[in-house]
């Protein structure tokens, strides 16, 4: 029923490690450590602005800011 249906209002946000692959295929190991150093900052600054981390896989970040 329509009265089950929540409409909200959300910025989307997409970003993902230019040349991941070249970069992983030079050094693996420092690839990855610089991912994950750069993914809790990003992290970081996205709760600071009231979102949440949808999804993280590979190089890719996905997050949501619900509107208030």
């Amino acid at each position: 029923a329509a009265e089950d249906f929540k409409r909200k209002l959300t910025a989307i946000l997409s970003a993902d490690v230019k040349g991941y692959s070249r970069l992983m295929g030079e050094d693996e190991e420092a690839t990855v450590r610089t991912i994950t150093a750069h993914r809790k900052v990003i992290t970081s600054v996205i709760e600071k602005y009231r979102g949440r981390v949808v999804d993280s896989p590979g190089d890719n970040i996905l997050a949501e800011f619900v509107s208030v």
